[in-house]
């Protein structure tokens, strides 16, 4: 997904288009998919980039990232496809759990939902760079989490999910929290982001295979 989807108001309706494709060139004009008229904006209503939902795990530090081996475009909640699950570490390393034990990556999520688990510009934040880290790699050499014990996680519903949720609450705990469950955390912080992203593909795929998407005001 790497088009920029722009939004903007015209014949009473919200229409979503890639930014090529809603601004052509001065030969072609810049048309209405609708009414095919050329389009004049004033300053407030000009169009608008509809941010992308997804970022580079990678570049979030001390984050719980959701991803999918298949692509972004399969972390809908209409996909049936299997999601994965990581914490990111202060330097951007992926840790996450697999059926070859706790994996520690430096590629591959550039493009997953992420939520940062410690505000930027705190103390917290700061805790994390000394802590977050160090407390990270020791959970991660726990033998709970050898490739050996991953099928018996798996078929308690627990796997990577289990790996990154729990380490949260081994910090909660630290600092005199309340664990959280894995529902009221999937409630949270998880089930929003992934409704967000599914209204994206679905507006992305739409103007990939017609053009342009048409919402009402």
């Amino acid at each position: 997904m790497d088009c920029t989807v722009l939004k903007f108001n015209h014949c009473a309706r919200k229409i979503y288009s890639f930014d090529k494709n809603s601004f052509q060139t001065e030969n072609t004009g810049r048309k209405c998919p609708i009414c095919q008229e050329q389009m004049r904006f004033s300053l407030l209503e000009a169009p608008v980039i509809v941010p992308c939902p997804f970022s580079n795990g990678h570049k979030v530090r001390c984050a719980f990232l959701i991803g999918s081996s298949l692509g972004p475009a399969f972390l809908s909640e209409w996909q049936d496809s299997e999601l994965h699950v990581g914490v990111t570490n202060s330097q951007g390393v992926v840790y996450s759990y697999t059926s070859s034990g706790v994996q520690r990556e430096e590629q591959g999520w550039e493009q997953c939902l992420c939520v940062p688990l410690v505000a930027p510009g705190t103390g917290r934040d700061i805790l994390a760079g000394t802590l977050w880290d160090s407390e990270l790699e020791q959970f991660s050499l726990l033998s709970t989490w050898s490739r050996h014990r991953f099928e018996e996680e798996r078929e308690f519903g627990s796997c990577c999910y289990g790996f990154a949720l729990s380490f949260l609450n081994q910090l909660r705990r630290a600092e005199g929290r309340e664990s959280v469950t894995r529902d009221d955390f999937t409630q949270q912080h998880v089930l929003p982001h992934i409704k967000t992203a599914s209204k994206y593909i679905t507006v992305y795929q739409e103007i990939h295979q017609h053009g342009f998407y048409v919402a009402d005001l």
